[in-house]
C-alpha cells in the first residue's frame, strides 16, 4: 500500500496525496476528508522517515541529559517534552553519563536519526576545553543549551543567573546575623564556577574574609551532603551557616545535623539550589533558590523550534532566579 493506491481509490492526483500528508500546500477540506478517509479505510500510516526526506523535517527533536534520574534533569525533560507536543514534535531523549566519549556518541546518534534540532541539559555539556563537538553538531542543526554556553553559529543558550542567586542567598544569611557561612557543591561545571563566583562575591560585600575550609567540595547526591557535614562536625569547623549547590546535598546536611543534636536553623542555618520538591520534604523545610527551571526548558523548546523554522532568537538569554525562604534560616 503507498500514495499511488490512495490517489487511485480517492481519485486524486499523487501530489494531493502528498500535501494532504504533509499538510502543504493548498487543499479543499472536502478533498482532505475524503483522503484521509480513504487512507482510514485502506490502514495506511506514512512512513514518517519518508515524509521527513520529502519536507526536509521529521518533527523530531533530540534532548541530551547525563542522568534522567535527576530532578533537575527530569523536570527539564518533562517541560521540554510538553512543549514539543504542543508544537507537534517528538522527542528522542538520551542519557549519556558524564563520560565525554559518550556525549558525543549520542550527539553523533541523535544526527544520524536526522533530528531537527537538540536541546543540551545542564552546563556539564559545556567542557572545560574542548567544545568542537558541540559546535559541530550545530553545522548540521540548531543546538539549544540549557544553563551552558559555548559560542558559535546555530548555538543558543538560555542560563539562570546562578551566581546572582548565591551571592542574594548570601546577603540573606547576613540579615540573619551569620557571616560564617560554608558553601558545599559537588560539581566543577559552568553553572558550578558561576555558584562559587557568586559565593564569593557574597562573603566580599558582607565583608567576611573567605578562608580555605569555606568552600567544599563534596560527593553528588545525599550521601554528598552525609559526608559533607559529618566532614565539618568531625573538624569542629566555625559556622553558623551553609549554603549547598542542590537540594539534595542540603537535606542530607540537615539530617546529620538533627541527629547530632544540633538545631536547624537555630544553631545553623541550611540553604540549598533548585527549588526542587525535596525542598519541602525535609525538617524544616529548606530555604532554597527557584532557579526557573520549568521556564528555562520551555524557552529552550521554543526557541528550538523557532530556530529549526527559520525564526530569529537571541544567542544567548539570562533568566533571574529568586529566593524562597523557608523555616531553614
Amino acid at each position: 500500500m503507498n500514495i499511488y493506491d490512495i490517489a487511485k481509490k480517492a481519485n486524486v492526483s499523487i501530489a494531493t496525496v502528498s500535501r494532504v500528508i504533509n499538510n502543504s500546500g493548498p487543499v479543499s477540506e472536502k478533498t482532505r476528508q475524503r483522503v484521509n478517509e480513504v487512507m482510514a479505510e485502506l490502514g495506511y500510516s506514512p512512513n514518517i522517515f519518508a515524509r521527513g526526506l520529502m519536507i526536509n523535517s521529521i518533527k523530531t527533536i533530540g534532548v541530551l541529559t547525563i542522568d534522567v534520574q535527576d530532578l533537575y534533569h527530569a523536570s527539564a525533560i518533562h517541560t521540554i517534552e510538553v512543549e514539543a507536543r504542543l508544537k507537534d514534535y517528538d522527542t528522542i531523549l538520551c542519557s549519556t553519563g558524564e563520560n565525554i566519549n559518550d556525549k558525543k556518541k549520542y550527539l553523533k546518534l541523535l544526527l544520524q536519526k536526522r533530528v531537527d534540532g537538540i536541546i543540551l541539559i545542564g552546563s556539564v555539556f559545556k567542557e572545560k576545553t574542548d567544545n568542537s563537538h558541540i559546535i559541530e553538531a550545530a553545522s548540521h542543526v540548531p543546538v539549544v543549551m540549557i544553563n551552558g554556553y559555548v559560542k558559535g553559529p546555530n548555538i543558543y543558550s538560555i542560563i539562570c543567573n546562578d551566581s546572582q542567586a548565591v551571592y542574594e542567598m548570601v546577603l540573606h544569611l547576613a540579615s540573619k546575623g551569620h557571616k560564617k557561612i560554608i558553601y558545599v557543591y559537588d560539581a566543577e561545571t559552568y553553572s558550578g564556577w558561576e555558584k562559587i563566583k557568586g559565593f564569593k562575591k557574597g562573603m566580599k560585600a558582607i565583608n567576611s574574609p573567605i578562608g580555605k575550609n569555606n568552600i567544599i567540595k563534596t560527593e553528588k547526591g545525599i550521601e554528598g551532603g552525609y559526608i559533607a557535614a559529618q566532614k565539618l562536625l568531625d573538624q569542629k569547623a566555625d559556622f553558623t551557616a551553609v549554603i549547598t549547590s542542590e537540594d539534595i546535598i542540603a537535606s542530607g546536611m540537615i539530617k546529620v545535623f538533627n541527629k547530632s543534636g544540633l538545631s536547624v536553623p537555630g544553631d545553623i542555618a541550611v540553604a540549598g539550589f533548585n527549588n526542587s520538591i525535596i525542598a519541602l520534604c525535609t525538617t524544616p523545610e529548606l530555604t532554597s533558590v527557584d532557579n526557573k527551571i520549568n521556564a528555562i526548558s520551555s524557552s529552550a523548546a521554543k526557541f528550538l523550534i523557532d530556530a529549526i523554522e527559520g525564526k530569529d532568537i537571541p544567542s544567548k538569554t539570562i533568566v533571574e532566579p529568586q529566593l524562597v525562604i523557608r523555616n531553614s534560616t
